[in-house]
């Protein structure tokens, strides 16, 4: 398993992660495939109850999950809204993992705008 080489990609695929977070337990928005990369774009939460706020965590780990690094901490998801979370860009390589987890079950949905690069 190596790095991909970006200069010499043989397949960019656009793709789309999306759910509804059930519970809250962190949950596994993109598991990076091995020999591959990912450019996140976009990263939306959206809290579907009419009435409460909802706190969001995301994580990345670059270590297939041994240990998570927090890029949104207990981030407050205003009732009915959507929270675009992140302004530029983000490179994930193999192996890596990007996780949301939701302070209240039953609340939140996520959708992830990403590119597949693939060596």
């Amino acid at each position: 398993m190596a790095t991909p080489n970006l200069v010499n990609v043989a397949t960019i695929s656009p793709k789309n992660a999306m759910g509804s977070l059930g519970d809250t337990n962190r949950t596994t928005m993109i598991d990076v495939a091995a020999e591959s990369a990912v450019r996140i774009d976009t990263i939306l939460i959206s809290n579907d109850d009419g009435t409460n706020a909802c706190d969001a965590t995301v994580e990345i780990s670059n270590d297939n999950g041994s240990t998570y690094y927090k890029i949104a901490s207990t981030i407050s998801v205003p009732a009915d809204s959507t929270l675009s979370l992140i302004d530029t860009p983000i490179y994930l390589d193999e192996t890596d993992l990007i996780a949301i987890t939701a302070g209240t079950a039953s609340d939140l949905d996520y959708h992830v705008s990403y590119v597949e690069l693939i060596d």
